[in-house]
């Protein structure tokens, strides 16, 4: 009898020990997405610049993820810079930050800013132009001027590493989820570079050498490709063209570097969809002398 009680007294306990083992036991919270940051400078790599960005950033920051887009950008090229950061976003999701130091005004008046796009990506940056394909391209919802000393490496900033001492912080700062709207006041107006859009008329296509790819010479123009159609040219035809204040060039439309003899010109649609002109396996800037910002006239057909 003794022991038949004992099992009548145990079951309601073994009923709620059941009961625990068949309830699903708490799963635990997911950790954060790993943050992305963007990092461009002209830096180079033969000192120490970047990898002393690199560390303030993950001292902040141990997760994120650091991309290099280039620190080899023509020094002091604010356009290539934008440039750069133009043709990169698209590629990249909303949230991700982007600190890009090209700086020749460092220590200067000049202010550093945060933008927001439109696609709700972040730019860390000097304000000198650096976010003016940017904006053209996805628009800004919102700029920032960087006051809030509190966001910097240290109160007190050197007057020539604006890299380490404020960009890399506040970019830091932003990608592991910090209020950015803290960096300081909104602005209403910001540097933008003078950069001329592309003219179609009835006679021809008027436009302007933005870049010269590295290394291979090519030009970068800021003409859409979709423009060569409404010249009239098809692939294989020949397309005249003029480069500043030299003679007319006559440069075959084609695919690919490969559709032309090696060392011969041609004209071609880039990779970001542009009026592109080349030489196979040859500069075409080094071969016909043309700089950025030389302008060009592309006859119609």
């Amino acid at each position: 009898m003794r022991l038949a009680r004992r099992i009548i007294l145990l079951l309601p306990l073994l009923a709620a020990l059941e009961s625990l083992a068949a309830e699903p036991s708490p799963q635990a919270p997911a950790a954060p997405a790993q943050p992305t940051l963007v990092f461009m400078t002209d830096f180079g790599q033969r000192d120490d610049s970047v990898a002393i960005c690199k560390g303030v950033m993950w001292g902040l920051e141990p997760r994120l993820r650091i991309v290099d887009l280039s620190h080899d950008v023509e020094p002091y090229s604010v356009l290539d810079g934008a440039r750069f950061l133009a043709g990169t976003a698209p590629y990249y999701p909303a949230g991700t930050v982007f600190v890009t130091v090209i700086d020749p005004g460092v220590g200067s008046e000049r202010r550093a800013i945060v933008a927001k796009s439109k696609r709700g990506q972040y730019f860390v940056l000097p304000d000198n132009g650096l976010l003016t394909l940017v904006e053209r391209q996805d628009g800004l919802a919102e700029v920032r001027h960087i006051t809030n000393t509190a966001w910097n490496l240290t109160p007190n900033l050197s007057s020539t590493f604006h890299g380490r001492d404020v960009f890399s912080p506040v970019g830091a700062r932003i990608a592991r989820g910090d209020d950015w709207t803290q960096v300081g006041p909104a602005l209403t107006e910001w540097k933008r570079l003078e950069i001329p859009e592309a003219k179609l008329t009835d006679a021809a296509l008027s436009g302007t050498v933005l870049a010269i790819e590295h290394p291979y010479g090519n030009l970068v123009t800021n003409a859409d490709g979709a423009v060569l159609a409404k010249l009239g040219y098809q692939r294989g035809d020949t397309a005249r063209v003029t480069f500043g204040k030299g003679r007319e060039l006559r440069v075959p439309f084609v695919t690919t570097f490969s559709d032309v003899p090696v060392g011969k010109p041609l004209l071609y649609v880039d990779s970001r969809g542009r009026v592109a002109f080349a030489v196979n396996q040859g500069s075409f800037a080094q071969v016909n002398g043309i700089k950025p910002l030389t302008t060009f006239v592309l006859k119609r057909k």
